[in-house]
């Protein structure tokens, strides 16, 4: 039989590298972790946490509150671990309902596929409640992660592959590239983004697919966002144009692109790491604001923007204050962000340096 294969030490020095910086970090950064590792399994595993599907409309239960859960007592474990009372409309016109305490109806962890449902999505277990048309609003954040928590990522690496590059180039070359292209870059910045943005999202195409009108939202986003961080990587691969190592790779023979790619943008990628990290919430808040005023991704797919678009009704807010929840996946996400985006910025700090 053969021995096991060794742990590379690379390994073994990452690992005890992590756990280093993981009991050094203050509880701010361990939550915002957990929260943006709960938010991303949500997004890469929606068919596995939300109960129900997204789009199912239980047209008995509108405006449904959240449902208590209660523990099943031992003999009862054999149909579930936990169980709710269902609910029944008793005023239509208010939507308010009354629980059932005669009835039972069980939820089934690690049941078709899911992390908990019922055996039924017509007696359904509401977590955070339902939204106006009888969708379990649970299900329908989980699946809009997938497009509120990728948003960001995907527009911070266009928009800083695209920064990196440019500013890079712009400030090692210098001259009339270097001019060019900040002018370009200062008349992209002195646009009024919010409202370009606007502009930009009202003439896509009513009827694309959630999918195009997500990458066009991620493109037209990053197409905005990319010159003010040119500006900065230019002034730093200016800097590092003078450098001895800089100079002697030139005096070498090595090429323009050679010398940009293995040393000029090296330099620059700790500040491009925290910075892309604090550009995330602004994709996030983006597209949740496209969203919320109808540009965004529309129905009946979610994203956690156009879910908190219910919210904009004062009656609908004060009757149903559960149509909120989305907002505080929201504030979590962009929070969780800034902590860590603050912690990198520490940690390579040169002035924090051990």
């Amino acid at each position: 039989m053969n021995a096991p294969l060794p742990t590379p030490p690379q390994s073994i020095e990452f690992a005890s590298a992590w756990r280093r910086e993981w009991r050094h970090s203050s509880w701010t950064v361990r939550f915002s972790a957990l929260c943006l590792s709960v938010f991303y399994l949500f997004a890469l595993l929606s068919r596995f946490f939300a109960p129900y599907d997204p789009t199912f409309q239980n047209r008995a239960m509108p405006d449904c509150p959240p449902m208590r859960i209660h523990v099943a007592g031992p003999a009862e474990w054999s149909q579930g671990l936990f169980y709710t009372h269902p609910l029944t409309m008793v005023d239509r016109v208010a939507r308010r309902y009354a629980p059932q305490k005669s009835r039972r109806i069980y939820i089934r962890l690690f049941h078709d596929g899911r992390l908990f449902t019922t055996d039924s999505p017509k007696e359904p277990f509401y977590l955070m409640g339902s939204d106006g048309i009888g969708r379990d609003l649970f299900s329908r954040i989980v699946y809009g992660a997938r497009v509120s928590m990728f948003v960001g990522l995907i527009g911070v690496l266009i928009s800083f592959s695209l920064g990196i590059t440019v500013g890079a180039l712009s400030g090692y070359v210098g001259g009339v590239v270097d001019n060019l292209i900040m002018r370009w870059s200062e008349i992209e910045m002195s646009l009024p983004a919010f409202y370009f943005l606007l502009a930009l999202a009202a003439i896509i195409p009513a009827g694309l697919s959630t999918v195009l009108t997500f990458f066009l939202i991620v493109a037209i986003m990053s197409f905005i966002s990319w010159a003010g961080f040119a500006r900065i990587i230019r002034g730093m691969a200016a800097s590092v144009r003078g450098l001895p190592y800089v100079e002697a790779a030139r005096a070498l023979g090595g090429s323009r692109w050679r010398i940009i790619r293995s040393h000029v943008i090296p330099s620059v990628m700790g500040y491009a790491i925290v910075a892309a990290t604090l550009s995330i919430p602004g994709f996030i808040l983006g597209e949740s604001a496209l969203s919320l005023l109808g540009l965004g991704i529309q129905e009946p797919a979610s994203s956690w923007g156009n879910l908190l678009a219910a919210a904009e009704d004062v009656q609908s807010l004060r009757h149903y204050p559960w149509i909120l929840i989305p907002g505080v996946f929201i504030f979590l996400a962009v929070m969780s962000f800034n902590f860590l985006g603050d912690h990198l910025r520490d940690r390579l700090d040169p002035a924090n340096a051990r």
